[in-house]
């Protein structure tokens, strides 16, 4: 008998069916055991008086043929999509058994710490909440492919090994290359730009390391971007247009192909208008320093507080759960940012500011080679370094292009509400774990 999927029996009332999965749940009633079976699709309740599942337990690999059923009214769950139905087992076969678990992983909160989750990474993911963050994680690249191709952007892939640092400064991983110095690449950033010159409008889904010293709720070692260039651009404002229009399709989509997991985080996307605000820096600390008497007017960054301040202002005024800060100090941008020519301490840049959170960075780059050289040289480089490949797409001519990037995993975190933005990458890379917790590690060399 062909396979059905759990969902796919909705169809199937009155029809013997050969389902597989993983028990999700069991209860025993005396001779009658009833379990919730697990596959890729979602859950179905089994009824089984055939002894079959007696003493099989949560995450056993079974398959089971039986004779697809109504519910009951009184017993009709509407909490899973198969809530209708019902399947009597007629046969059972344990296909693999499974070792105890390390906590009950069917509750529909997990009720353990983060750590131990991620210790415990491979038991915490088959608990469907825990699940479904990357099942809409996977809904969000798909829309971000969506509205790229829709807009004739070209895919491209990139490497994550390069030679040089991509925004200088320590913040990067050396890599002993062959017995020559290379690094874990800080974003794709050289690589969208070269590749404008070839195809005009790029987007990539890349990996990016960040040698930073801190453990926070929202940054990790290694993270995914949304990362995004185009060329032949008018202005920056092109390129904050089309992150806008694509913050809005992810949301769209979000919203149409996720409602059920929305609706079980007792969450919705975020709320946004047709034309999203934008400020710049000193205005948007202006505004705080109005509202709460907080100055970090002549700070060259927002703060954490300071954008949780201007979303509640964005909200407030303009009904925006996102708003767009602009204008950041050349100082506090990368050297092939493009500064603006009304006040050369200030550039073309912008971030989009969501919930309180920094999702996006981007803004209009230096496409003159000569200005990046200058530029490499202020901030003490060798422009030689930069030569291949990078700076040699200027030499050949370049058009006037910006890009921008989102980081995956924090948009993630922000549409579901997470604590922290690990409970939004599948195995987090951070200052105190590789998979296992190197502080186990240190303490060891300790003893």
């Amino acid at each position: 008998m062909k396979r059905s999927l759990n969902t796919d029996c909705k169809k199937l009332v009155g029809k013997e069916v050969l389902i597989k999965g993983w028990v999700y749940n069991i209860r025993e009633h005396g001779k009658i055991v009833f379990a919730d079976i697990r596959d890729r699709s979602g859950l179905i309740q089994v009824v089984d008086e055939t002894g079959g599942l007696s003493g099989v337990k949560p995450e056993y690999v079974v398959e089971i043929e039986g004779k697809v059923k109504n519910r009951g009214e009184r017993y009709i769950n509407n909490k899973i999509e198969t809530g209708k139905i019902e399947i009597e087992a007629k046969e059972v076969r344990v296909i693999e058994t499974s070792r105890d678990l390390p906590f009950e992983i069917n509750k529909p909160k997990l009720d353990v710490s983060l750590p131990v989750m991620l210790d415990y990474r491979n038991a915490s993911l088959r608990n469907l909440r825990v699940g479904n963050i990357f099942k809409l994680q996977a809904v969000i690249v798909k829309a971000f492919r969506e509205y790229m191709y829709k807009n004739d952007f070209t895919e491209i892939q990139v490497p994550t090994i390069v030679a040089t640092a991509t925004e200088g400064g320590s913040q990067v991983f050396e890599v002993d290359y062959f017995d020559r110095k290379a690094y874990m690449a800080q974003s794709p950033q050289f690589y969208k730009q070269i590749m404008v010159s070839i195809f005009e409008r790029v987007f990539t889904l890349a990996h990016a390391y960040r040698a930073e010293p801190s453990v926070t709720t929202r940054h990790l070692t290694e993270y995914t971007g949304l990362d995004v260039e185009m060329g032949f651009i008018d202005n920056w404002m092109d390129v904050l247009l089309m992150a806008d229009g694509l913050v809005k399709h992810i949301f769209s989509t979000v919203k149409k192909e996720c409602g059920q997991i929305l609706k079980d985080y007792e969450i919705d996307v975020p709320k946004t208008t047709k034309t999203t605000p934008v400020v710049k820096l000193t205005e948007a600390q202006q505004i705080i320093f109005d509202r709460t008497k907080r100055d970090i007017r002549g700070e060259p960054d927002m703060d954490p507080e300071g954008e949780r301040e201007i979303c509640k202002w964005a909200k407030e005024k303009h009904g925006s759960d996102l708003v767009f800060i602009s204008h950041f100090p050349t100082k506090k941008r990368p050297w092939y940012t493009f500064p603006d020519p009304k006040i050369p301490d200030e550039t073309l840049s912008f971030d989009l500011i969501g919930k309180g959170v920094e999702w996006i960075t981007g803004g209009q780059r230096i496409n003159n080679y000569d200005q990046l050289v200058t530029n490499i040289k202020k901030m003490g480089a060798n422009p030689t370094d930069f030569e291949i490949p990078y700076l040699q797409a200027f030499k050949f001519g370049t058009p006037p292009e910006g890009g921008f990037c989102i980081g995956l995993e924090r948009i993630t975190q922000n549409i579901l509400g997470l604590e922290n933005v690990r409970e939004a990458c599948l195995y987090p890379r951070d200052m105190e774990r590789i998979d296992i917790r190197l502080a186990r590690i240190d303490e060891k060399k300790q003893k």
